[in-house]
């Protein structure tokens, strides 16, 4: 009789080939809101005490590093004042989320804490089922630098229904009220500086 053998990550999911990211520095008075901002916690390292740290899953945040203040909250009904923060981010937390009824929730939720001018930050990657694969999903492998540190990580998801890139996202923005500002791409990963009009 042979034995079973446990799947592996890659019988099981499609791996993107690993992809280095860089986390500038960037300029935020007062506190910086971060959903999704458990885990690594990216934006945790870079900004310190200045986040609030808002993710669904209280393991999430308790692996997070020490820093900012840690909130167990949906982002999809924020528990925030309107025009509470002048800078908001998320660092590959987006494609948890559910479908685009998810994403426009949160994305009206962000503009609504943001103060006028305030910015929306994202950093993410395309994602789009390819036609060769049956796998149920995927794994975005990243070494992150952020500060002094070089972070290896990897996140995944199943396959979104539709193509999760760049133009998805800032057409939900727009469609909430955000201004692009400015984007940049770098092979599958990108980033999108959102602004609230004033």
């Amino acid at each position: 009789m042979s034995e079973r053998r446990t799947p592996s990550l890659e019988d099981l999911y499609f791996i993107y080939e690993r992809q280095t990211i860089k986390v500038d520095d960037f300029e935020s008075s007062g506190y910086v809101l971060d959903v999704g901002g458990g885990g690594e916690g990216i934006i945790g390292i870079l900004k310190g005490q200045q986040v609030v740290a808002v993710d669904l899953r209280k393991s999430e945040l308790e692996e997070a590093p020490n820093g900012p203040l840690k909130l167990v909250a949906d982002a999809r009904d924020l528990p925030f004042l309107n025009r509470t923060f002048a800078t908001a981010t998320a660092f590959f937390s987006l494609m948890y989320l559910g479908g685009r009824s998810d994403h426009r929730r949160v994305f009206a939720e962000v503009h609504r804490v943001l103060k006028p001018g305030g910015r929306f930050l994202i950093w993410d990657a395309s994602v789009s089922r390819p036609a060769e694969t049956e796998k149920d999903g995927y794994i975005i492998s990243l070494r992150v630098l952020v500060r002094d540190r070089e972070i290896e990580t990897g996140y995944g998801q199943p396959w979104p229904d539709e193509a999760h890139d760049p133009e998805f996202y800032v057409d939900l923005a727009e469609k909430a009220g955000f201004r692009l500002v400015s984007r940049r791409d770098n092979g599958r990963l990108f980033f999108l500086a959102l602004e609230k009009p004033q």
